[in-house]
C-alpha cells in the first residue's frame, strides 16, 4: 500500500465561491440582468452558478440582449474587486510547499481571469495549471473540465480532489470520479453534503494532512 510520500495527490479548485469571495457580487449582477431582460428562469442567479458564460447568455431571448448583457458583464468585472476568502491563499501556499499539484478549474473566461491577474499578479504562479471555461467544449455539470485538469496535472482523476461550492460544480466533480470536498457558500450544508465526500465551511479551514489522507 502506498504511503503519503509515494502516492501523489492533486487538488482541482473551483474559483468563485471557493477561493474568491465573489458569488454575492455575481448574484446581484445576474438578478439585475434577469429583472431587466426577464429570462423566465426561476431564481436565475442561483440556477446558473457554475455554468459557462455562453450557456448563461443563451437564456436571454435575442442576440441584441445577449450583446447588451455581455457588455454590462465586462464592465462589471472590470470594476469589481476580487477578494479571497480568509485563509484561502495561505492554504494554497501550504499545498504548494508540500509539493501537491494543483489546478484551478473555472467556468470563467480568459477576460475575467485577466482582470483577476491585474489585481493579483501572483495568482497564476501559485498553480500548475489554470483551466478556463473557454478551454472545454462541455461545461459544468459535465465532468470534462475536471478530467482535463487531472490529465494536465499528469494524474488519474481518482487521485484528485475537487473542491467546489455550486451544484453544477459538485455534480461535475462527483461524475468525474474524483473525491469531492464541498463548500457551502451558495448551497445549504445539507445539500452540499449529499454531493460531497467531505464538507467544510471554508477552504481556509482545510489542512495539508486532510488532503493527503482523504480516500485512504
Amino acid at each position: 500500500m502506498s504511503d503519503n510520500t509515494t502516492h501523489k495527490r492533486g487538488v482541482l479548485f473551483d474559483l468563485d465561491g471557493v477561493l474568491l469571495d465573489s458569488e454575492g457580487q455575481y448574484s446581484i449582477f445576474w438578478e439585475q440582468m434577469d429583472r431587466e431582460y426577464s429570462t423566465g428562469v426561476d431564481n436565475f442567479a442561483s440556477y446558473i452558478k457554475g455554468f459557462h458564460l455562453n450557456r448563461i447568455l443563451s437564456y436571454f431571448a435575442t442576440d441584441e440582449e445577449r450583446e447588451q448583457v455581455l457588455d454590462k458583464l465586462l464592465a462589471f468585472e472590470r470594476n469589481m474587486r476580487f477578494e479571497f476568502f480568509p485563509g484561502a491563499l495561505d492554504f494554497v501556499k501550504r499545498l504548494r510547499a508540500a509539493g501537491i499539484p494543483m489546478a484551478v478549474v473555472t467556468s470563467s473566461d480568459r477576460k475575467k481571469m485577466q482582470a483577476l491577474y491585474e489585481q493579483h499578479p501572483e495568482f497564476p504562479t501559485l498553480f500548475d495549471r489554470i483551466i478556463t471555461g473557454d478551454m472545454v467544449t462541455k461545461a459544468k455539470p459535465d465532468p470534462d473540465c475536471f478530467l482535463m485538469g487531472a490529465r494536465l496535472l499528469g494524474l488519474g482523476i481518482k487521485d484528485c480532489i475537487v473542491i467546489e461550492d455550486s451544484r453544477n460544480g459538485l455534480l461535475a466533480g462527483r461524475d468525474s470520479g474524483a473525491m469531492v470536498i464541498g463548500i457551502p457558500t451558495t448551497l445549504s450544508v445539507e445539500t452540499v453534503s449529499q454531493l460531497s465526500d467531505m464538507t467544510v465551511d471554508a477552504v481556509g479551514l482545510l489542512s495539508v494532512e486532510q488532503i493527503l489522507q482523504m480516500g485512504r
